[in-house]
């Protein structure tokens, strides 16, 4: 393929210290390209998208360990679906299990599959250790970052996001590939503890070398929302638009921290606008845990504004309904029933209630909103960084 002929092949991941057990080059090269997707927040339409990266590749071997733990582990990381929802996700992570089994891997390798598994059976804090167990050895190993990054992020355990990063950061020198993405995931970390100053320097740093990294520019809106800057959070995100928009898993975010400083300005109309134009479709499109998200709770700010919002809740609704028994994150169960409660859908809102207090109580449930969501929610001092080079 022409498209993925500038990716890594078999030699290439081995020169890197990060060999993969397949023999196919086309395997190796199909798994730097979901992965680079993935780092970016874009699908690529020239490589064919996520998607249609990991059906090559499983075409290419369908006995690649790895490439089955990192199309699995996407979808478990958008939180849409889990084994207990989903009998053909449930069957890809026991064949992901299996195939490993079969096949003569390394040790990261193995550590890749059974974080996943783990992810899989809902014990997220466990499946962190695993990935950190991989940093360790393997600092520039990008899947484990992510992976372990996006995980920490659902725990709400903002340090360990932070330092995850933060010990590695060194490793990554600007010959690696995607080593620039590093600084903007860093710099995320720095800022949900409150080192701003330092966050936007990392972030403004990545920037510079890649406009479109649109991490980085989330980083940034995070700052000046925390240091009640909206008006050159509104001038950040307006000048920086044209470089992340077509960054399609993450522009109607970034969409959403910009309506957030239209709201604090009482412009609610242009927030509607930006509402109406980018997150609605967004939603519609893809379908997507985040971009429910966004949705939900744009509309309920609005209407905490006073704002009339239409009807702009049954669509929605026509989105989110089929997820009411779903309890896979507490976090989206709320704003699941934003939706329920604004469209006026007292049936959804009964069942997701009802549900939810059956998944509480069941001993055997494999949801981690339930297991995991609360822990260490307590008030915490604020720990320092680990020292790394400027």
């Amino acid at each position: 393929m022409a498209a993925t002929a500038s990716l890594r092949d078999c030699q290439a991941w081995k020169d890197a210290g990060l060999p993969l057990s397949t023999p196919s080059n086309e395997a190796c090269r199909l798994f730097d390209a979901t992965l680079t997707q993935y780092v970016k927040w874009t699908n690529d339409q020239s490589l064919g998208g996520i998607e249609g990266c990991l059906s090559k590749l499983k075409a290419a071997d369908p006995t690649f360990a790895l490439g089955h733990a990192i199309a699995n582990g996407l979808v478990l990381i958008g939180t849409g679906s889990s084994v207990r929802l989903d009998k053909e996700l449930d069957l890809a992570v026991k064949t992901m299990v299996e195939i490993s089994k079969t096949q003569t891997l390394t040790r990261r390798e193995r550590l890749h599959v059974s974080a996943v598994e783990t992810f899989a059976k809902g014990n997220l804090p466990k499946a962190c250790e695993l990935w950190e167990q991989i940093l360790q050895d393997y600092p520039t190993d990008m899947l484990a970052l992510k992976f372990s990054h996006d995980t920490y992020f659902y725990l709400g355990y903002q340090e360990q996001m932070r330092d995850s990063v933060a010990r590695v950061y060194p490793f990554w020198t600007p010959d690696i590939p995607l080593s620039s993405y590093v600084k903007g995931i860093y710099s995320f970390g720095l800022m949900e503890t409150n080192f701003y100053d330092r966050a936007e320097k990392l972030a403004k740093e990545a920037l510079s070398i890649n406009p479109t990294d649109a991490w980085s520019v989330h980083t940034i809106a995070h700052i000046h929302e925390m240091k009640a800057e909206v008006q050159d959070g509104l001038e950040f995100m307006q000048r920086s638009e044209t470089h992340w928009k077509d960054s399609d898993m993450l522009a109607c975010h970034n969409y959403w921290h910009w309506a957030l400083y239209l709201i604090e300005k009482g412009e609610y109309e242009a927030a509607l606008t930006i509402y109406d134009d980018h997150i609605l479709p967004s939603l519609r499109g893809s379908g997507a845990m985040l971009d429910v998200v966004d949705s939900c709770s744009m509309l309920y700010r609005l209407q905490m504004e006073g704002v009339s919002v239409g009807e702009r809740w049954q669509d929605v609704l026509s989105v989110t309904q089929k997820h009411s028994r779903d309890h896979i994150l507490l976090f989206n169960d709320a704003h699941l029933l934003m939706a329920s409660l604004g469209a006026g859908d007292s049936r959804t809102t009964q069942e997701l209630l009802t549900t939810l207090r059956d998944a509480s109580e069941s001993p055997d449930q494999s949801t981690y909103c339930v297991r995991h969501g609360a822990r260490d929610a307590g008030p915490r001092r604020r720990q320092p960084p680990p020292q790394v080079p400027e």
